[in-house]
């Protein structure tokens, strides 16, 4: 796993920061593969939603123009993370003069396939837009947000959604908010390398929102990265003795649901052993988005 140092302005002891947002994790409930572009990317639908379980990202304003991460992570050169790459978009879009220092604190595990770099890029987009005040709408953010990955709209836009196409392709829902507990295994897993295996399905019949409500689907990834992870195939071994468990996105997290958060939590302690894991509550609205709207109100 990648280690990260994340000091926050206060361990800094340099001054507080102006703005501290949370940059939320997501559960792919279901991922079909319906197909390939030709440019080799594939389409997907997916059901995504939210978690109560985040990273914080800390936003102070610069006027000198330099966007600078006090946070490194092993293996991710400072102009390659998403974060930076983010902010630095956001500049040259909206032509502002201003850069920011940013601090983050990691909570969501690297290659979870719980969205923490795309969540990362897209709470920067809306963080550095309020603070700028660059006044770029939501939507034209989720554009932004595309460039980065297919997974930072959703987290840009901050709905719970049926998403189509390699991701961009959105659709509002409303779903249960169940409690959920996410166990993960240690390992991270290359998307690029379960994408380009030939054993993928990718011919899943496509289907609409309605009927994906209705039956819930399954994660098309799911079978391809236990075949290469056997890490993964084990802790849903584990997990499937409890609740039914599934894999999140392509990434190494594997999730059950729960109407509680005691039994989420009891499962979890019974595991704890042999599988690192949280517990935390689906969320329809992202953390990000309510906490701007407390700002906001205020």
């Amino acid at each position: 796993m990648h280690n990260t140092t994340a000091n926050t302005p206060q361990q800094l002891g340099a001054f507080s920061a102006e703005l501290s947002l949370p940059a939320p994790a997501k559960l792919n409930l279901m991922l079909h593969i319906v197909g390939r572009r030709a440019d080799g990317y594939h389409l997907l639908e997916t059901l995504f939603q939210f978690l109560d379980y985040a990273d914080t990202l800390h936003f102070c304003t610069r006027n000198d123009g330099q966007i600078i991460l006090h946070s490194t992570i092993d293996g991710v050169a400072h102009d390659d993370n998403l974060i930076v790459r983010a902010a630095r978009l956001l500049q040259t879009t909206s032509q502002s003069k201003l850069g920011a220092d940013i601090w983050l604190e990691k909570k969501l595990p690297i290659g979870g396939g719980i969205g923490g770099g795309s969540s990362n890029a897209a709470t920067t987009l809306v963080g550095l837009n309020h603070l700028w005040h660059t006044q770029l709408t939501l939507e034209k953010l989720a554009e932004l947000g595309l460039t980065l990955g297919a997974d930072v709209p959703v987290f840009v836009l901050g709905r719970a959604a049926f998403a189509q196409g390699i991701g961009e392709q959105l659709q509002p829902v409303d779903l249960p908010e169940p409690w959920y507990l996410v166990a993960v295994p240690p390992v991270s897993i290359s998307t690029a390398k379960i994408f380009s295996d030939p054993c993928l399905t990718r011919d899943t019949p496509a289907s609409n929102m309605r009927t994906v409500l209705k039956q819930s689907g399954h994660n098309d990834c799911q079978a391809v990265v236990e075949k290469h992870y056997p890490e993964v195939r084990n802790a849903l071994i584990l997990l499937n003795k409890f609740v039914e468990a599934r894999l999140t996105g392509t990434g190494s997290c594997i999730f059950g649901s729960f109407p509680n958060e005691q039994q989420a939590a009891k499962v979890a302690t019974q595991i704890s052993e042999s599988l690192p894991s949280f517990v935390a509550q689906g969320a329809n609205i992202s953390m990000l988005h309510r906490v701007l709207q407390n700002l906001d109100e205020h």
